[in-house]
């Protein structure tokens, strides 16, 4: 209360006055300090699930991820040591044209200049610079793009990481076919023994036209995936 003019000067009231606005400025600390700490935790708590959801994230990721398999390469290419695999007499050659194949999809024959760099791809590629790939020693894996995503992540744990081209290929004769320089095997299934044997024979095979002749460093085609 302020005194009036010409009026006592209450100390007493005075006192209390200051002794109010001074519980009252610490009862607003207090509850600053409470709400500094709630929002810490708060931060604490989301930072640290936002780690542990960065870290389930990746490992599973790292479980999901398909591992390539592990072959020696460097067979001879004998179709007769596994089922199902079929020949061909296709003959090298450099085109700069389109080329009409004998076989769906492509086994050999003429080809472009540059050759398909390895890898996966979700779009069709082009035939004439995958063969020039097959012609490496590459195999050229295809499959119905029809097939589940279950399926096609199976299949890429069956194959090697390295002179591989992967790719859709619509109006093949099977869900998936592996198709080397002059052989191929068609298969219905990604867990089909005989990919791991057609692989181990006739992956970077000896028995073709450039043996030992780079898979990369030719052109990517669109819908390269790694």
């Amino acid at each position: 209360m302020t005194p009036q003019p010409g009026s006592p000067v209450n100390k007493a009231s005075i006192k209390e006055e200051r002794t109010a606005k001074r519980a009252k400025k610490l009862e607003q600390y207090h509850r600053q300090q409470k709400r500094g700490k709630r929002n810490r935790l708060i931060g604490i708590i989301g930072g640290a699930v936002a780690i542990v959801a960065i870290i389930a994230l990746i490992v599973t990721a790292f479980v999901l991820t398909p591992k390539a398999a592990n072959y020696a390469g460097g067979g001879a290419g004998d179709a007769s040591t596994i089922d199902g695999v079929e020949t061909f007499t296709n003959t090298a050659g450099h085109v700069e044209t389109a080329v009409t194949y004998e076989q769906t999809p492509p086994a050999g024959g003429q080809h472009a200049q540059a050759w398909l760099n390895c890898g996966v791809y979700d779009q069709a590629v082009p035939n004439e610079n995958a063969v020039h790939a097959l012609e490496h020693g590459a195999i050229w894996v295809t499959y119905d793009p029809s097939i589940s995503d279950a399926e096609l992540d199976l299949l890429k744990t069956e194959l090697p990481s390295s002179y591989v081209v992967l790719s859709p290929f619509e109006g093949i004769p099977a869900p998936i076919v592996l198709s080397g320089w002059n052989s191929q095997l068609q298969v219905d299934n990604a867990d089909d023994p005989r990919i791991a044997e057609y692989l181990t024979e006739f992956w970077k095979s000896t028995n073709v036209p450039e043996d030992g002749a780079p898979c990369s460093g030719g052109i990517d085609a669109p819908g390269k995936v790694s």
